[in-house]
């Protein structure tokens, strides 16, 4: 039987591996072994992050929009509960977004929310 060397395939495998390892640091962008293991934890990790990625996201929401919620006089809950009485369909991205960009405009819904509590 006659041996096999790293042939086509091999060398795709290994080339594919060793461009996913690009920029890494000393070794794990040059050696194949070290390089594997360092490019299936990276993935690992991308993989848990675009989850975490989405909590964290909401969290500097929700910050965001109960910083400018507290300065026009109302908590975070008040302002959703409010929102959702009053039929105000925005999203936590955009209400972060607006009380960032357009503070009066903000501040004007959690007026309108206001007066909605109040009748």
């Amino acid at each position: 039987m006659p041996r096999a060397k790293g042939g086509f395939k091999t060398r795709r495998r290994r080339k594919k591996v060793l461009d996913m390892a690009k920029g890494f640091y000393g070794g794990r962008s040059r050696l194949f072994r070290i390089a594997t293991e360092a490019v299936d934890t990276a993935l690992g990790h991308a993989f848990a992050h675009r989850k975490t990625k989405k909590r964290e996201f909401r969290a500097l929401w929700i910050a965001r929009i109960n910083a400018a919620a507290r300065q026009g006089g109302m908590t975070y809950s008040q302002l959703m509960s409010g929102l959702k009485r009053a039929d105000i369909g925005l999203n936590r991205k955009v209400l972060a977004d607006m009380a960032v960009v357009n503070p009066q405009d903000f501040q004007k819904l959690v007026e309108t929310v206001k007066q909605k509590q109040a009748s």
